[in-house]
């Protein structure tokens, strides 16, 4: 059998692994596949410098038009990330009439529509498990594992740089500002760390997850994003005393097909398998009408991890050439998109104040939960020898969003409340 050609944009980390698992595991992949797969050629960005591996220099080109408009290439996998360049090369390739895997999460949650539309308009394939968790194949079993049932909630812990900040601060009682410095130092948050601590990063994985399971175009700025950067190591040990972990969650859901997608540091029951994933993993909970609740968990980054999805996306490829069905199972998003209101995005949430010392304070706060329906499911009030103002926690039952932002309002005018310390969404 003619052995399919492949063209690799960029020799980074993941590319590095690409090739490790492409050559390495070529008897396997043949096998599955009834032919060769071989990497034709690669970009980069300088053909001189020094590599992990050994790679022919002739294959090497600094020219991705050289890549993208060879006849002989059958299947482009992008993984240099980008977006402007990228997508042009990438729309290129599909209307040359070459398949795409790619690994870019930028590119597909901002671009996502377009590029799909691109590829089932010239017949191609277009697979990007890779731009989500990592190794987890997260996206096929949207596609795939729930094609028959209704995805009511996805919940996921899909940003390992943020996730490894709480752990430390949960399990080492770390600083904010120390143990993102350490992360720095081990490379799993940039230089400019904006993008995970802030939720970026996150909000464009749960935007690429809500479109799939949820079969409607959601868009990054339909994601409600709040980051990390305000978490303390207060918040943290009052959620431990408590029974919670606080974890940076996205949130899909959806109820009478009105969807809400948020991103958010979020209190989660101990009890609930999302809790208890610590350092640089991942994990996203999916909730099915007729399966009821699964979870998947596993390594979100890395070199193998994130290679080995880029390559299953390769066999699905070469698998559907063989079988000519490219381009015949991408998903549409053939539901009409409509956003919940703050009045429809209900949960429970966390408050600490800081609030006057003296009788009558603790009156005048429910009093004002109850005047906007906010019912309460615990109260704690406690001494705290670092603060001489009283300290106040709720936790409240499953409140609307425009309940809980009066609440907050009222709150800003009340003489007795010095501070709304904390709020956190409350989970499982």
């Amino acid at each position: 059998m003619k052995p399919v050609k492949v063209g690799l944009l960029g020799l980074g980390t993941v590319g590095t692994g690409v090739v490790r698992i492409v050559e390495g595991h070529q008897e396997d992949l043949q096998s599955q596949v009834g032919s060769a797969i071989v990497i034709e050629k690669i970009l980069v960005q300088n053909k001189s410098k020094q590599r992990a591996i050994s790679i022919d220099s002739s294959k090497l080109t600094e020219d991705a038009w050289e890549i993208i408009r060879d006849p002989e290439i059958d299947v482009i996998v992008e993984v240099m990330g980008g977006i402007g360049d990228t997508k042009a090369y990438i729309l290129e390739a599909l209307k040359l009439g070459k398949h795409v895997v790619t690994a870019n999460k930028d590119l597909m949650a901002l671009h996502g529509p377009e590029i799909i539309a691109a590829a089932k308009e010239n017949k191609c394939d277009i697979l990007y498990e890779a731009s989500v968790a990592g190794g987890i194949p997260i996206i096929r079993t949207l596609i795939e594992g729930f094609s028959s049932d209704r995805i009511t909630k996805i919940m996921g812990i899909v940003n390992g740089t943020t996730n490894y900040i709480l752990t430390k601060m949960s399990q080492e009682g770390a600083s904010y500002a120390g143990v993102l410095k350490e992360a720095q130092q081990l490379g799993y948050a940039e230089a400019d760390p904006t993008s995970d601590v802030e939720g970026l990063d996150a909000a464009r994985k749960m935007t690429i997850l809500s479109t799939l399971g949820f079969r409607a175009n959601v868009a990054l700025e339909d994601v409600d994003v709040k980051g990390i950067s305000s978490v303390s190591q207060e918040d943290i040990a009052y959620a431990k005393r408590l029974g919670y972990e606080v974890k940076l969650l996205g949130i899909a859901e959806r109820q009478d097909d009105y969807i809400s997608v948020s991103v958010q540091p979020t209190m989660v029951k101990l009890s609930h398998p999302i809790a208890s994933v610590n350092g640089v993993f991942n994990a996203v909970y999916v909730h099915g009408e007729a399966v009821g609740e699964t979870m998947f968990y596993g390594a979100g980054a890395g070199e193998l991890p994130t290679a080995t999805s880029v390559v299953a996306d390769l066999v699905a490829v070469v698998k559907n050439m063989k079988l000519g069905v490219n381009g015949l199972q991408g998903v549409t998003a053939y539901k009409e998109k409509k956003l919940k209101t703050d009045e429809q995005i209900c949960s429970k949430y966390f408050l600490l104040l800081h609030v006057e010392d003296r009788a009558g304070v603790l009156a005048r706060i429910t009093q004002v939960f109850a005047e906007h329906e906010v019912s309460l499911q615990s109260v704690l009030q406690q001494p705290n020898p670092d603060n001489p103002e009283a300290e106040i926690i709720v936790i409240t039952h499953d409140a609307s969003k425009a309940s809980m932002k009066k609440v907050l309002h009222t709150f800003e005018s009340l003489d007795v409340i010095r501070q709304v310390k904390s709020v956190y969404r409350v989970e499982g």
